[in-house]
């Protein structure tokens, strides 16, 4: 137990930056998302012509996929993040953008599993008016799936100028 221990207690030192930008992150989504449920009134809020806070209780996926499919959405959202806590030795090993992009998808994932667990919804409040309301949490996870994107990208690359 106490080899544990210390095994854990060095990996966190040695990824100190990693876990803050985790924590930060995911204490970020939780504080907006609190002050959305507590503050927000029932109608939008315009901020500029082209962005509105607006309060929104989402039990589905993104664009509206999967309305009330949220006990389904909870053991998504944990196969996800046992994925990439299980392959992060793996992941690291593509580089900066693919370890950076699983750290915001784990992030994201958490601030939402965290929602659907506790209030059986997540919050969503940034409303642009050309898609559907979101929150930062899955600004992370959008960024993130967008770093693995251009990482995968760059490698194709790399590969045809080897060729």
């Amino acid at each position: 137990m106490r080899n544990a221990w210390k095994k854990s207690r060095e990996w966190l030192l040695r990824n100190y930056t990693v876990v803050s930008a985790l924590c930060a992150i995911f204490l970020f989504d939780h504080l907006t998302k609190v002050v959305a449920l507590l503050y927000l009134p029932d109608d939008p809020v315009k901020i500029f012509p082209f962005f509105y806070l607006t309060y929104v209780e989402n039990t589905g996926a993104a664009f509206g996929m999967m309305k009330n499919g949220n006990f389904l959405l909870i053991f998504v959202m944990l196969a996800i993040i046992a994925y990439i806590i299980i392959s992060w030795k793996e992941l690291c090993s593509y580089g900066r953008l693919v370890k950076w992009g699983a750290v915001f998808i784990l992030a994201g994932a958490l601030g939402n599993l965290y929602d659907r667990i506790t209030l059986g919804f997540v919050v969503d409040f940034l409303d642009f008016r050309v898609w559907p309301v979101f929150n930062v949490a899955d600004s992370f996870i959008t960024i993130g799936g967008c770093m693995f994107a251009l990482s995968l990208l760059l490698q194709l690359g790399k590969k045809r100028e080897e060729k």
